[in-house]
């Protein structure tokens, strides 16, 4: 988040003591907030302030860091009152919208933190360039010199904090060798770890702006390393096109995650070719080879975006929108300005690529643009989420038994709170009974994972009996440890199957459990079920398909089990407490005795 200029080769005095205090404070502030939160002090009113004081407390320092020396002292003031509003305000935002119960985790989410800091870098080095330039819009040079040069110095302070911790552990277990402990448990309290790193990460960004011409140096020779890495992915990028029409497009969606694979290559293919465009055509630069590297990657990031995007609305029309979902649309919206951009500069006259120069300022502006609606309410994945599912079960494009009801519960903070409680009181319209009976049993639960339903007729209801039928008795009605539970891992909006049959020919039947990627059998003794095995084979997607199709069989023999035949596929039963035989030993011939 910094451009901090040493073109005198020193940073004074006073710089370097300001930005250790800045780092300092910084630490004892975050050791505030951790016993602000340590001491349940925090609850569903104050859980906004508390997120607002810790998005400034992490954000704002780093602006001040990068700042000083760098931005004019009105600018400094101006640009951190900005940031501070900013960051400040989609900490309190997030705290209203999902943090909605006293006692859970308060503290920013990762998304948050993270797409903070990506727009926070951008939006920096936007407000840096252009102020050292004195203009709006600042030259290309300017923006390219600042952000990947502070690129390195942020690093190479992430690397230096994490030295400073390895060499602190090492010293611990030194004196713990000697029976000396005290050294390992302070270096672990929070009043001595969180001041520790942030000052020490302060002092690093003050090490590099003092070292800066080293810096470039270190900038040079990694951006050369990765331009040499554009002609192999350009080539991997343009094989996987030219084999698409071979393949078809089903195999992608198969993945499942296919849109996200394509938007990852295209960004690894924009940062190589940035990698290798640098500061632009010059005399000897870049070599040929990357220049006509450089051409194809413009030209085959446009398919890449295009067919993730399509994906995309492939996989919202079938299942609507979920919070990953919504960053998979705001990457590609982002995406798609690249594609674009690079495409036409590939045939835009003139120096090689040189229309590239402005698509990345755009690019830019649209990324901080994208990342303030993403995380304000203009467009809360959460709520967008919740609201779109909601409709799709007001339309009947999903049953009430499909609906993903710890979906709201758990996943989609406040929005989805409200939602339930809307579908918990909900009294008229389509299956409205059903539909309020299942939402008020999902407000109930306590975790989505590990807590078994005790209502027999709800249990049911997560499971698919392949050929219809009952359960065998008892199995429903069972009372199960969390962990044993043979329902554990299934959920509205993600049923389970199950076979009912008789594996081992006493006349008894067996069952089995499809889950997701977990296949168990289990069997009655004494009036208590066990699980007593598994199905080995690999894990099909297809599996449930073929159940409810009917397309399943169980084989005749039952030596030592039966195997259970899916689709073809003969799955056999391995025992849980399947051992190698034992290994006798060998006695020797009567000759060679002693």
């Amino acid at each position: 988040m910094f451009a901090g200029e040493t073109e005198q080769g020193q940073a004074s005095r006073p710089i370097a003591i300001a930005r250790v205090a800045i780092g300092f404070a910084q630490g004892l502030a975050l050791y505030g907030l951790n016993e602000w939160e340590k001491h349940g002090l925090i609850d569903g009113v104050s859980s906004p302030l508390f997120c607002a004081c810790a998005m400034l407390i992490l954000f704002l320092p780093v602006v001040l860091l990068g700042g000083l020396r760098t931005l004019r002292t009105r600018t400094l003031i101006v640009w951190g009152a900005i940031a501070a509003l900013v960051v400040a305000g989609l900490g309190a935002y997030h705290g209203t919208i999902a943090i909605p119960d006293a006692g859970t985790e308060h503290w920013p989410g990762p998304p948050l933190v993270i797409f903070t800091a990506i727009g926070l870098f951008i939006a920096h080095h936007l407000v840096s360039a252009a102020d050292a330039d004195r203009r709006w819009i600042a030259t290309y040079d300017r923006y390219f010199d600042q952000t990947w040069k502070d690129g390195v110095r942020l690093a190479l302070a992430v690397l230096f904090v994490g030295a400073l911790w390895l060499l602190l552990w090492l010293g611990a277990a030194l004196f713990d060798l000697i029976g000396v402990k005290w050294v390992g448990e302070t270096i672990q309290k929070p009043w001595f770890a969180l001041p520790a790193i942030t000052t020490f990460f302060a002092l690093a960004i003050h090490l590099t702006d003092v070292r800066a011409s080293l810096v470039r140096g270190i900038r040079t020779v990694a951006l050369t390393l990765l331009s040499w890495l554009l002609p192999v992915m350009a080539v991997i990028g343009a094989g996987f096109l030219m084999a698409l029409p071979f393949t078809g497009l089903t195999l992608l969606w198969d993945t499942k995650s296919a849109a996200g694979i394509l938007l990852s290559a295209a960004a690894a293919l924009i940062v190589l070719l940035n990698a290798a465009y640098q500061e632009g055509e010059a005399q000897d630069h870049p070599p040929l080879a990357l220049k006509w590297a450089g051409r194809v990657t413009g030209l085959i990031i446009a398919p890449l975006v295009a067919i993730a995007a399509y994906g995309l609305i492939l996989r919202i029309g079938q299942y609507g929108l979920t919070p990953d979902r919504i960053y998979g649309v705001a990457c590609a919206i982002v995406a798609v300005v690249y594609a674009a951009g690079y495409a036409a500069s590939v045939f835009w006259p003139g120096p090689w690529l040189k229309r590239l120069e402005v698509t990345n300022v755009i690019a830019a502006y649209l990324v901080v643009a994208v990342l303030l609606a993403l995380f304000s309410p203009l467009a809360n994945p959460s709520r967008l989420s919740v609201n779109d599912q909601v409709a799709r079960l007001d339309r009947g494009l999903v049953t009430p038994e499909e609906f993903d009801y710890l979906f709201l519960r758990f996943e989609a903070g406040k929005p989805g709170i409200d939602a339930l409680k809307a579908l918990a009181a909900r009294k008229t319209g389509p299956h409205a009974a059903d539909i309020a009976k299942r939402a008020a049993s999902a407000l109930a639960r306590k975790a989505r994972y590990g807590e078994a339903s005790t209502s027999v007729v709800e249990r049911r209801e997560l499971v698919t009996l392949a050929g219809g039928g009952a359960f065998p008795a008892g199995f429903l009605e069972q009372t199960w440890k969390s962990f044993e539970d043979p329902l554990q891992n299934c959920e509205p909006g993600r049923l389970c199957d199950a076979v009912v049959a008789d594996l081992d020919g006493d006349a008894t039947p067996e069952v089995v459990i499809f889950a997701m990627g977990d296949r168990r059998v289990y069997r009655q003794a004494n009036g208590v079920w066990a699980r007593i095995g598994t199905l080995s084979g690999a894990y099909c997607e297809t599996d449930g398909a073929a159940l409810k199709a009917g397309r399943f069989a169980v084989n005749a023999d039952p030596e030592p089990m039966a195997d259970v035949v899916v689709a073809g596929r003969r799955l056999r039963v391995v025992p849980s407490d399947d051992k190698c035989p034992e290994i006798k030993p060998v006695r020797p011939p009567e000759s060679e005795r002693p």
